[in-house]
């Protein structure tokens, strides 16, 4: 059995998450933070509670082994959405360093986690570059897709390059259009989910062109979100193997839409630990290995 960190969606077999228990800690902790970090309103710390043990649950049903990063006293309850501050490559863990100023301690945490745990660390981002797990997604296992956004600016994406590319790994960028502005989490992964190897759930009004024909010209196929179903994640989706895929609840459209392209969709409730704070499936794990053979 081969395994790799290179891809988005073959068979899971190893994935970090932080419990809400240890992200948002409180519902003390919820009132004192959620309007700084731009939360669409407070998350009731009771529900997110119940949301993330249905969220967890479905995660060790594909046998997936999950791991927990711990509580950390020095970060807020946005490290929950804990893919943003670190990239899992076949060469080791990229240390991020986050956009968001809120965040910025969350890479630093991750690493002596991954440290203690005897997981390589290749490198890391350094101001002025920034550039945030959410803006990378893997096409394969030679081609990664960075975002250029507010999160991932151009000097982080220099540096990534000079990580990977001696390496023998492609880079593409997307360049990522305004949107909703600099406080807006808007990442590439907003609007890009690969489910397989030739199928990919894609946002395609806000996706460049020169990126979208990139992924034609690759063999994708596409289930397209419909706009009234942008806002609340349905482009957010989490794939544990082939076409077995994890989304927000609330989406029926896409997940009709995935259910035709053949795929098996659970979807959880997530009010309070995705659409609240804005991170989906995707953003709530940090998938480490997945099993080439058997895809």
């Amino acid at each position: 059995m081969r395994l790799t960190h290179h891809s988005e969606y073959l068979q899971l077999k190893s994935v970090y998450i932080k419990p809400v228990e240890n992200a948002f800690v409180s519902n003390d902790m919820l009132s004192e933070q959620w309007e700084e970090l731009n939360y669409l309103s407070k998350p009731e710390f009771g529900k997110a509670v119940e949301e993330y043990k249905s969220f967890e649950n479905s995660l060790k049903g594909a046998n997936v082994n999950v791991c927990h990063f711990p509580f950390d006293k020095d970060l807020s309850i946005d490290s929950m959405y804990c893919r943003d501050a670190a990239i899992a490559t076949d060469f080791g863990m990229i240390m991020c360093n986050m956009g968001k100023e809120g965040r910025l301690l969350e890479p630093h945490v991750q690493k002596k986690e991954y440290i203690a745990n005897n997981i390589p660390v290749l490198g890391k981002i350094v101001s002025p570059g920034t550039l945030e797990g959410g803006d990378v997604a893997w096409l394969d296992e030679k081609t990664l897709a960075v975002g250029h956004t507010y999160r991932t600016n151009e000097e982080g994406i220099s540096q990534l390059k000079a990580l990977l590319e001696p390496k023998g790994v492609e880079v593409i960028v997307a360049n990522l259009p305004h949107y909703k502005g600099v406080s807006d989490v808007f990442h590439l992964m907003s609007i890009l989910s690969p489910v397989a190897r030739d199928l990919a759930v894609i946002y395609s009004p806000l996706m460049p062109i020169k990126f979208r024909n990139e992924l034609i010209k690759r063999g994708f196929k596409f289930v397209e979100v419909p706009e009234d179903e942008f806002e609340s994640m349905g482009c957010n989706v989490l794939a544990v193997a082939p076409k077995k895929c994890i989304m927000v609840a609330g989406n029926p459209k896409t997940q009709k839409a995935l259910e035709a392209a053949g795929c098996d969709v659970f979807a959880y409730k997530g009010d309070e630990i995705s659409v609240k704070g804005g991170g989906g499936p995707t953003c709530l794990t940090r998938p480490l290995l997945r099993r080439v053979n058997g895809e």
